[in-house]
Order: structure tokens, then C-alpha cells, then sequence
């Protein structure tokens, strides 16, 4: 959680006080949160808005009272929706503070770190034995294995961390210590928790286990992936479908090398020469309403096309949304190498 202290300043300070305090913010950002002497938020003041008072005449021994911004943009008791976290974007609000009823600071975010504020958590299912990738996979797990200078989960909790999720659980298996070892320590401020899989329960089976979960919205996704899918995109179309659980689908194309013909019995009726067929594959990657979870079995193996199949079964909503970002699945040496050479090419 940010630390938020630096940019307080009482509302009995002067101008002076305040341009001392903005000094120290330095290339941090150039905002301060007036507060009365009961704690209560009642102000904004930015180094622009002391320029243009101390150009109308003020002295820099006045109160910050006289020239604060009573204005200013909040959120009251977590409560937002993306379209509210667009709007404060588009306004370049750089520090949002969150209020409760007496208008007291809950905590603050700033902006310009955050892709988006959505109310979500997350699992990674990371209890995986990657097989496929040994020797590597013998004594490292495989969210564990670097791309880069990064292990590979660290890449999706601070992807999911940039679009406000902070409610993060990990559910681990194989060589689990290793992985409850590296979330001892907080990713960006954010305490990732680790579920202990008692099984080998599938792709979704392990998610029963987690018990912390306080959003309506679930965000679940196989953890050897590498992505930048755009979370706050991907939860806009969950709420617009209207859907129940939403499947992200990377495109995949086949290529037929031959002419291929349309039959009718033993009658060619037509010939598709080196014909291309268009699909959309499944990205390990989910949103689903929260209660769909007491759908899933205990302690059985339950994968996610399993929950896939019974809700459509069911009658319920099942929508695919489009990624079009890059997204490599790590299961492969092939795959593995292919992201440490994607990742050279990515923009820090």
C-alpha cells in the first residue's frame, strides 16, 4: 500500500510550509493533501496553484487555507467503477485519496503508476509440475523460472498489480516451499498470499482452497504465462456481455498445405486450394463471478474447460474476449526460449 504521509500538510501551514514540503516531494509528484486539525481531508494544493496566488499577490506567509484547492477529486469508501478511473485519467488527476464518511483518508493512489483501479482478485495457479520443460523444472518450479531478470509469475502479479488488484493468491504444489519462500517478500508493496493445493486438482480445482476472497469478479490464470493483456479491457467486456465467465482466446491459424475437397459422398464438389482456417484458441486466462466457484467439486481434478462445459450446459453465459496482445504459454523449451528472446524487446 502506498505510503501516502509525504504529501500531508496541515491546513494551519503557510505557503512557505508548503513549497518547503513540495521541494522535498522533488521529481515525485507535485500534489499535497491539506488536512484540519481532526484528520479531515478539506484541500489539494499543487506548486501551479501557489505560482498563480503568489502572482495575484499573495504572501508566502499566508495559510494554505486561503489558496488550497476545496475542489479536488476523490472516492468515497473504495467505492469506484472503471469509468470513474477514466474519467479521473482523462482529467490527469495524478494523486486519487479515498475518504470515508467523516472525510478521513482510507488510502491513496497514484494514478500515473496505475493502469486502472479494477475491483478484482486474482489466482495463479502455480502448483504445476511443468514437466515438459526438464531438466529446468527439476529442482525450480516453473513460475519461478526466469525470463529476463524476472521469474515468470513476478511478470503477472505486477502486470495485475498496475491495474489496482491486490487481493492476489497463489495456489501452489510442486516444490511449494521455493514459492512460498519468494512471496515472504512484497511484489510493489502488494502481499501476495500462497494457498496450499493438498492435491493435484486440475487447472481450477486448487481455487475451493482459497478463502480470502472479497470482490465479486475473479481473475484466475495459469501462472507459466507471459502476457500483457489488457486487464482493464478484459473486464469492460466481461460487464458489457453481461457474461458469467469470460475466456480469453489468443487467434490460431492452420495453414493446409494441399488442396482440400468438399464432399458429398464420393462426389468432389468443390477443391479449397492451400485453404487457411481461422480459430481462437483458449489463453488460460478468466474472469468468473465470484459465487460460480461453489460450482467446483472438491478435491477432485477439475480443469477450467470442465467449468466451461457445465456452465454452458447450464444455460449460463460464456464469452470469449480477444486478445491481441503478445501472449507466449510456457510449457515447452521451445516456448521458453522464444519469450527470453521476446523479452529483450520489451520497453522498461
Amino acid at each position: 500500500m502506498m505510503d501516502y504521509q509525504k504529501y500531508i500538510i496541515p491546513n494551519t501551514a503557510t505557503i512557505m510550509d508548503a513549497l518547503i514540503s513540495l521541494n522535498r516531494l522533488s521529481n515525485d509528484i507535485l500534489t499535497l493533501l491539506i488536512l484540519d486539525k481532526e484528520n479531515r481531508m478539506v484541500g489539494t494544493l499543487t506548486d501551479g496553484d501557489i505560482r498563480r496566488h503568489l502572482i495575484n499577490g499573495s504572501s508566502l506567509t499566508d495559510s494554505v487555507s486561503k489558496v488550497m484547492n476545496t475542489s479536488f477529486q476523490y472516492i468515497f469508501d473504495y467505492k469506484i467503477t472503471v469509468s470513474e478511473i477514466q474519467r479521473f485519467k482523462s482529467l490527469n488527476i495524478s494523486l486519487l485519496p479515498c475518504l470515508n464518511g467523516n472525510n478521513e483518508i482510507l488510502r491513496v493512489w497514484n494514478l500515473k503508476k496505475l493502469n486502472s483501479l479494477l475491483p478484482v482478485d486474482a489466482v495463479l495457479m502455480a502448483g504445476g509440475k511443468g514437466e515438459r520443460l526438464r531438466p529446468l523444472t527439476e529442482k525450480t518450479p516453473k513460475p519461478l523460472l526466469k525470463v529476463g531478470d524476472k521469474s515468470i509469475i513476478d511478470y503477472n502479479i505486477e502486470q495485475m498489480i498496475s491495474y489496482g488488484i491486490e487481493n492476489i493468491s497463489v495456489t501452489v504444489n510442486y516444490l511449494k516451499e521455493q514459492i512460498q519462500e519468494h512471496f515472504e517478500i512484497e511484489i510493489n508493496d502488494v502481499k501476495v498470499k500462497c494457498v496450499e493445493e493438498p492435491a493435484f486438482l486440475g487447472t481450477l480445482g486448487s481455487i475451493k482452497f482459497v478463502e480470502n476472497l472479497k470482490n465479486d469478479t475473479v481473475l484466475i490464470m495459469n501462472s507459466d504465462l507471459f502476457t500483457n493483456i489488457n486487464y482493464e479491457e478484459f473486464y469492460i467486456h466481461f460487464l458489457e456481455s453481461n457474461a458469467d465467465m469470460s475466456v480469453a482466446a489468443v487467434p490460431y491459424s492452420v495453414n493446409i498445405p494441399y488442396g482440400i475437397f468438399d464432399l458429398n459422398g464420393k462426389e468432389i464438389q468443390s477443391v479449397k486450394e492451400k485453404p487457411i482456417y481461422n480459430y481462437y484458441a483458449n489463453a488460460g486466462i478468466y474472469l468468473i463471478k465470484r459465487e460460480l466457484i461453489d460450482f467446483i467439486p472438491s478435491n477432485i481434478v477439475f480443469n477450467a474447460t470442465d467449468l466451461m462445459e457445465m456452465l454452458i450446459s447450464r444455460g449460463f453465459s460464456v464469452t470469449r474476449y480477444p486478445l491481441m496482445g503478445y501472449w507466449i504459454d510456457i510449457g515447452k523449451p521451445e516456448d521458453y526460449n522464444k519469450a527470453q528472446e521476446f523479452v529483450k524487446h520489451i520497453t522498461k
